[in-house]
């Protein structure tokens, strides 16, 4: 899971709901006489409308049809996340944040923009969710004050996130289908798909009560709320139902009479197989099935058919009427990450995001003088593949395709194009649906999100090309209104790839790994000529960036060896106050340890107004279970508080596995630090970590 951070940006929704908007929109403006922008041309990218249902059907059946195998849609959804700014309509108030509000929120990419997790409070009360059970506890009293159960007990496996404006919560859960009215809750239906509920939560009364769902067919890609306003973005595969392999003896069909097979059924598939699939359930159980019509419905010119986006929009500030107001509307596309002001939404999109990130692995130095095993290369594989021997003996080769069985047209090509991102821009300015604005692209491929950022008219974009030969990363500058560059600075860490980013205001940090870290620091100022201003070279690398006032730089990755072993979980500071010279001021590191903030930024609490900072960390060598590291950081050093550790739950009788007292989440109220697990809360002083209290989750 080290590979991706959950994206935090703020934009497809966007895209979708920029839809209707896409049409009509003017070209993509030129590069001003005299510039040396050269616009990136992808062809035309523009959204479009479908002529009618009976042309969206040909379409969708003849792009389907070319992008199927002989075992389904195959290949690994790409995904987008997505939020544009919240309606004219809807409420816009400016979020607090954590300096100025007396407690802490969600760690997101872009303030002002909340992103679902698993706890959310407002000061007053903590709200969260685990085992299938929403809980409302009182900061004051430091007691449960409510409860409600989302899904049976048998199911309290079932993640969840969260997402809180006023008095209403937005529960979503993947879909079981059994998600209902109160006399039908958690009753099996015959008709239910695999989907995702989104459970509308009325927080006012003495016991939070359900007030109502959206159980939508496909998967959760990610929610954003500005102000009241929600966004809901989710991913579906046409509901096409697929021959089987039913050959029972004789000769099996081939892969290609599969592939045909499949054809066949998507070439006789009706339109309501793409239209996207939602069910409304009122707070009295009433439910109405609806699809997203076909005038609603966008596409680029080029697609596969075989991906649906769509965001469907709740306010929150309505009430029990949030869900009534919903009208979904789709984009026949894929995507991978997305990014966000309060101006503009991006979108991008890597034909091969769903390949695992390239990794160049530092050179294996032997623990003892015995000879290290031979590598074995397939040399039929798309990229030369290390295969570890099996008891010395040589590996058969692939075999390779008959006379009579050629390769069908779904293969993967042996020879991978070089990866490039696309971009697109839409404009949430003026509220309502967003407008297209321009397209582009970049080569190599983005880490996450964080590697985008709008600045002063300018989009900074932080990618890492590979090639058979080395991989190296740059810092691409375009234009918002064209996105045509305008510059750009390469050559960073060559045989390396990017392992976080983070920018703020005109300067850029980017850091890369193999066998040492170069944290680099780049001058952005003057967007035609990017530079690189300063390097500092370390062993391990930091896999989170986090800004800590001016001139400072909190790191959290892993400390490693001068070959590039893995040995631990670090956390530095950095003084970056002269970019010329970055140097690291302090390093903590925990040996034979990981800290899920290397993957997910929303396990970071960092409260800048005393210097706490913690982090849940796994040590290899307890029982897998993780407590929150507390750490003081100022402006000169780190100073290790002490820890905070659940109660480790214990399987037996009937229990199928025992609670898990992992620590999850920390945050802050006052002078209370709050720690979170599934095994329930725990409170200590923020400064003394003295213990304040436990409450259990029964």
């Amino acid at each position: 899971m080290k590979a991706s951070i959950r994206t935090a940006g703020v934009t497809i929704a966007a895209l979708l709901a920029t839809a209707c908007a896409a049409c009509s929109a003017a070209a993509p403006q030129e590069p001003q006489a005299g510039s040396s922008a050269k616009p990136a041309r992808l062809g035309e990218i523009r959204l479009v409308a479908y002529q009618s249902c009976d042309d969206m059907l040909a379409e969708l059946r003849e792009r389907t049809a070319a992008n199927i195998g002989p075992w389904g849609f195959g290949g690994v959804q790409l995904l987008t996340r997505a939020l544009p700014e919240a309606k004219s309509e809807m409420r816009a108030d400016s979020m607090t944040t954590n300096q100025e509000a007396d407690h802490s929120t969600t760690n997101v990419h872009e303030a002002g923009v909340d992103e679902p997790d698993q706890v959310k409070t407002d000061g007053k009360r903590i709200v969260t969710v685990s085992g299938g059970v929403l809980r409302v506890i009182d900061a004051a009293t430091k007691k449960v004050t409510g409860s409600l159960r989302l899904v049976p007990k048998d199911q309290g496996y079932t993640p969840a996130d969260l997402l809180m404006y006023g008095d209403r919560a937005l529960v979503q859960l993947p879909s079981t289908g059994l998600a209902g009215g109160a006399a039908e809750d958690f009753r099996v239906r015959p008709d239910w798909r695999p989907g995702t509920t989104y459970t509308l939560v009325d927080l006012s009364g003495p016991q939070p009560r359900k007030a109502g769902s959206i159980v939508a067919d496909g998967g959760h890609v990610d929610a954003r709320m500005v102000g009241s306003a929600v966004r809901i973005v989710v991913s579906s595969k046409p509901d096409i139902k697929l021959p089987l392999n039913d050959t029972v003896g004789g000769t099996p069909p081939s892969e290609r009479e599969l592939t045909e097979r499949n054809r066949e059924a998507v070439r006789a598939a009706p339109i309501e197989a793409w239209q996207p699939r939602y069910e409304v359930i009122g707070a009295d159980g009433t439910r109405r099935t609806q699809r997203v019509g076909c005038d609603r419905i966008r596409h680029p010119k080029e697609y596969t058919g075989t991906t649906m986006l769509t965001v469907h929009t709740l306010d929150l500030a309505a009430g029990d009427n949030a869900l009534s107001g919903d009208r979904p509307v789709s984009v026949a596309a894929d995507g991978d990450t997305v990014y966000g002001t309060a101006t503009s939404l991006y979108v991008t999109s890597n034909t091969q995001a769903w390949l695992p990130m390239p990794i160049e692995e530092p050179p294996v130095v032997p623990d003892s003088a015995s000879p290290a095993p031979p590598t074995v290369v397939d040399p039929t594989a798309a990229e030369p593949t290390a295969v570890k021997p099996t008891a010395g003996l040589p590996v058969a080769p692939k075999a390779e395709p008959t006379v009579s069985e050629p390769p069908v047209t779904w293969q993967k090509p042996r020879t991978i194009p070089p990866e490039r991102t696309e971009i697109h821009r839409f404009d949430i300015s003026g509220g309502g649906e967003p407008r297209y604005v321009a397209s582009g692209e970049v080569p190599g491929r983005l880490l996450n999100q964080y590697a985008l950022s709008e600045h002063e008219g300018h989009l900074r974009v932080a990618t890492t090309t590979s090639s058979p030969k080395q991989s190296e990363s740059a810092v691409h500058v375009l234009d918002a209104n064209t996105l045509a560059e305008t510059g750009q600075v390469g050559g960073l860490g060559k045989g390396e790839r990017i392992y976080s980013v983070r920018f703020i205001g005109p300067v850029g940090y980017v850091v890369t790994f193999r066998q040492v870290d170069p944290l680099y620091t780049l001058d952005l100022r003057d967007p035609a000529a990017p530079k690189v201003t300063g390097e500092l070279k370390i062993t391990g690398y930091s896999a989170y960036l986090h800004p800590a006032g001016e001139g400072r730089l909190i790191g959290v990755g892993q400390e490693a060896t001068e070959q590039g072993r893995r040995v631990g979980a670090q956390i530095s500071l950095f003084d970056v106050s002269d970019p010329a010279a970055p140097r690291r001021l302090a390093q903590l590191i925990r040996k034979k340890s990981d800290t899920e903030v290397e993957w997910d930024p929303h396990a970071f609490l960092y409260w800048p107004k005393t210097g706490l900072a913690v982090l849940p960390l796994v040590s290899q060598q307890s029982d897998g279970g993780s407590d929150a590291l507390v750490l003081n950081i100022s402006r000169e050093g780190i100073r290790e508080t002490g820890k905070v550790a659940h109660p480790r739950g214990k399987a037996g009788g009937k229990v199928f596995a025992p609670v898990d007292g992992s620590i999850r989440r920390a945050l802050v109220i006052g002078d209370t630090l709050w720690t979170v697990s599934a095994a329930g809360l725990a409170a200590h002083d923020a400064t003394t970590l003295t213990d304040q209290g436990w409450i259990p989750f029964q």
